[in-house]
């Protein structure tokens, strides 16, 4: 009998336990670390026989560890710890910084083909899936445009800036799609889109007691670099409100496609669309990469080393069905 795979994870909050989660369904797979930067003993798991273990002590877990699932964030723990783990293990990450993921690539390419291990980054749902489709599109419709809408869905970054703004006790955004700019998509018109026609913002907010609620606004709707471009709207509730219907973290979006294919005069508009419908976004963005996860044990089993993306990996690696399978059920 196949031994599962032995996937440890780095890091553990929502993304972390959304991992832990998703392995729960992939009985190929098991979980046998978790490892952090705070005290072990504070982390709870959802299956407390996983051991956690100090970021600290890593290096020690070498031999016992498949592959690695980075879970910490963009902007300062995977440029640091992506490079250092790729020397001890098999990666996968969810480095969402678009304009630096070539920078990522290259961090985390020379550590692992040196120690002969797999790195794979960029996985989740944009970067990741939406990317992928990116590709088809314009690979599928060269004369065309490329549309990326995203929402309803929640932003954390947004959000956390509307939580330090003085006056702010509690604050979510959501990013909203254009229901027009994505019809005249839809139409093959090919339009050119401005950042205030693609998306809306809108913000629902509990205010300190004593705060004054247009002040607070207008300092929302302002924000240079995340409000000022957008038609942005704020909604002040009370505390249980925003309990009730503000605690998960949807998001979502869609990649839309339009080209033409024939020759002139008999061109014919053309239309491809692939959307998300989050209930979760870190619990979908987790469960990509357990697919990739497995996906990158095939890799570096067949002997392949260095930093990988989706635009690399077959997208038969990703199942644990085997090509047979595969062809004769999917096909």
């Amino acid at each position: 009998m196949t031994q599962p795979i032995r996937v440890a994870i780095a890091g553990y909050g929502n993304l972390g336990r959304g991992v832990e989660a998703a392995l729960m369904q992939n009985p190929d797979m098991r979980l046998v670390a978790v490892f952090s930067r705070r005290d072990p003993a504070s982390v709870s798991l959802l299956d407390t026989r996983v051991p956690v273990h100090a970021m600290a002590d890593v290096e020690q877990f070498q031999n016992d560890v498949d592959v690695m699932i980075l879970c910490g964030g963009s902007k300062t723990d995977l440029p640091e710890q992506g490079p250092y783990l790729a020397q001890f293990f098999n990666t996968v990450n969810s480095f969402d910084t678009h304009a630096k993921v070539n920078e990522h690539h290259a961090a985390l390419d020379a550590p692992a083909r040196k120690a002969g291990y797999v790195a794979m980054l960029s996985g989740g749902w944009d970067p990741g899936m939406f990317s992928l489709n990116r590709l088809f599109g314009e690979t599928l419709l060269p004369q065309g445009e490329t549309y990326t809408f995203w929402g309803k869905g929640l932003s954390q970054g947004h959000s956390d800036a509307v939580r330090r703004v003085p006056g702010v006790k509690r604050g979510v955004q959501y990013t909203l799609p254009s229901e027009t700019a994505m019809q005249r998509v839809r139409n093959g018109e090919q339009p050119t889109l401005s950042t205030r026609e693609k998306h809306t913002r809108e913000c629902f907010i509990v205010l300190d007691e004593g705060a004054d609620a247009d002040s607070v606004r207008e300092t929302i709707v302002t924000m240079p670099d995340y409000f000022a471009d957008f038609d942005t709207t704020v909604n002040i509730v009370d505390e249980a409100t925003f309990e009730k219907d503000h605690r998960s973290m949807p998001h979502g979006g869609f990649v839309i496609r339009s080209g033409l294919t024939g020759t002139q005069p008999d061109q014919h508009k053309q239309t491809i669309e692939y959307s998300l419908a989050l209930g979760s976004n870190p619990e979908f963005t987790a469960s990509v990469l357990v697919a990739y996860a497995r996906a990158v044990h095939r890799l570096a089993q067949a002997g392949e080393s260095g930093a990988r993306t989706v635009f690399d990996i077959a997208p038969g690696l990703l199942s644990p069905k085997d090509p047979a399978q595969l062809r004769k059920e999917l096909l």
